[in-house]
């Protein structure tokens, strides 16, 4: 008891001393012999640890993001047959590294090398204001130093804001993979990983987040805050989207993928599991994806957006399912899975300037519309395995106007340095709540959506046609090779040892016309169903 005392005591002086020296801090002046302003030095500390707070923050939210690259992995892979298992995940794999080097050594300075946001974590400008194309205030492409990190890029925030912007890189970079897997040349898709690292994302990332001619459309042609896209539903999915579609197109469809009547045959997915757990890795990267891009865990909106990124992400799911039973008849698991994907992908632009009964609203008209396009794209011939151009295409560019129409008007005031003047204080605001000021935001967004379109799109479909035109044999993969499965002759190895599974299809089939598909192995044609 004498010791439970004594202890309390100590304790007790303990506290006593720790408030006196508190308390000479907070009023002692400016001490004249030294300079030292203990309130200032209170402050700085104060802002030091908010400072690496963030940096903190921004290093998680990309260590979740770089996560999503296993998610990809898995649900393509998983969609796909188990004949190409090893060749798609090598490239879901490969992309990380591709994009990642072409996007330090050139891209990242190409497309923030004016970009400014001081006050978060030290990050004022990165690396220079130089510009090599800009006429006035129309600036179209930055970059003259920073290659590699290296003069002024070679700084803790730096590097934080480059570790999470190579991630969203690469998000873009593996779009493709899905849309032009089971046929694509592996050779053929390093180039792509190149190409998208050091240019094709950050010159279109460059027009938007790095302060480019779209973010500017506010001040330029007071079109509301300029192009708005909180985290890439255009920029990083969208523009996924339409490379996907333009690589498709090069491509052409799988063999065996359509009759000879023209009707769309199912080829099988080999592991639905696999694909399933690669959606929820999917969704739990996509909390580091949304929230983290507050830049800071001191701007506590990030509670908000997270909510509404799970809120669209569930709504997409169950209306994905019950719009699939509606339409097939049965609750398909992919349709499921790519409704789920179609809400994260279309909330991703406004999450952190709707409502939440906002995002449950784009989580269901995304997830319909989606998988309305995956049956579109299908019956125009245009193969694509695991629905990447619908769920990011079409996905990104609902998200992007949704921006337009959703956003309520209680963030993001002064968003991309746009001068607030005639807007009476409000953030970005869409059609609903202040419509002059709505139509002006939803032209922005317009926008930037045909610029994805035609100008990234287009920029896409000639990448794939010079590169099919200058490689031998074009890019797609060599048809015995396709049919006997691209392991064995591309990658030089199988992914599953035991490769006897028959593939069935049970969709968009004539009854009269139905058969089992087996792999090349084992059937006596093995052109059949390829």
């Amino acid at each position: 008891m004498r010791v439970t005392k004594r202890r309390a005591m100590v304790v007790f002086g303990l506290a006593l001393l720790m408030l006196a020296l508190m308390a000479g801090t907070a009023w002692a002046g400016v001490d004249p012999s030294t300079g030292f302003d203990p309130k200032g030095a209170t402050a700085k500390g104060i802002g030091e640890v908010a400072g690496s707070l963030n940096l903190l923050w921004i290093v998680i939210g990309a260590v979740l993001v770089i996560f999503m690259q296993a998610g990809f992995a898995l649900v393509e892979t998983g969609f796909c047959r188990s004949k190409h298992a090893a060749h798609v995940v090598t490239t879901n794999f490969a992309i990380f590294g591709l994009g990642f080097v072409a996007f330090f050594l050139i891209g990242f300075p190409i497309m923030f090398s004016n970009f400014s946001y001081g006050g978060y974590f030290g990050l004022d400008t990165a690396l220079s204001p130089d510009r090599l194309i800009g006429f006035g205030d129309w600036t179209f492409l930055w970059g003259r130093t920073g290659f590699g990190l290296s003069g002024a890029a070679y700084s803790a925030p730096v590097a934080a804001f480059f570790l999470y912007m190579v991630a969203f890189m690469d998000t873009t970079a593996t779009i493709p993979t899905g849309s032009m897997a089971e046929r694509w040349k592996f050779k053929s898709f390093v180039v792509w990983g190149l190409f998208c690292g050091a240019l094709y994302y950050p010159i279109f990332g460059g027009w938007t987040w790095g302060g480019g001619w779209l973010s500017q459309l506010g001040n330029n042609l007071k079109l509301g805050f300029g192009y708005v896209d909180f985290a890439g539903s255009g920029i990083v999915h969208a523009t996924g989207g339409v490379a996907a579609l333009a690589g498709a197109l090069v491509l052409g469809p799988r063999i065996g993928k359509y009759g000879p009547d023209g009707k769309p045959r199912a080829l099988s997915a080999h592991s639905i599991p696999m694909a399933f757990l690669g959606t929820f890795i999917l969704l739990f990267g996509w909390f580091g994806f949304n929230a983290a891009s507050t830049f800071a865990a001191t701007d506590i909106r990030f509670a908000v957006v997270a909510v509404n990124t799970a809120i669209a992400g569930a709504f997409g799911a169950v209306i994905g399912m019950f719009w699939a039973w509606k339409r097939l008849g049965k609750p398909d698991p992919g349709m499921c899975a790519n409704g789920m994907l179609a809400g994260l992908v279309a909330i991703t632009a406004p999450c952190a300037f709707v409502q939440p009964w906002a995002a449950a609203v784009i989580g269901i008209v995304a997830s319909v519309i989606v998988i309305e396009s995956i049956f579109f794209w299908e019956k125009k011939r245009v193969d694509d395995p695991v629905g990447a151009i619908s769920v990011h295409g079409v996905g990104g560019l609902l998200g992007v106007l949704f921006v337009g129409i959703f956003s309520d008007g209680r963030y993001g005031a002064g968003w991309n340095l746009t001068d607030t003047t005639g807007t009476s204080g409000k953030g970005v605001t869409g059609i609903l709540y202040d419509f002059e000021l709505g139509i002006k935001q939803l032209g922005s967004q317009a926008i930037g959506c045909l610029v994805i379109i035609f100008v990234m799109g287009g920029i896409a479909y000639a990448f794939f046609k010079i590169q099919n035109a200058l490689t031998k044999g074009g890019i797609r993969s060599d048809e015995a090779d396709e049919i006997a499965g691209l392991d064995r002759p591309e990658m030089g190895v199988l992914a599953y040892d035991n490769l006897q599974i028959r593939e069935i299809d049970v969709v968009g089939i004539d009854p009269s016309e139905d058969r089992v598909l087996v792999s090349a192995g084992d059937s006596p044609d093995p052109s059949i169903g390829r």
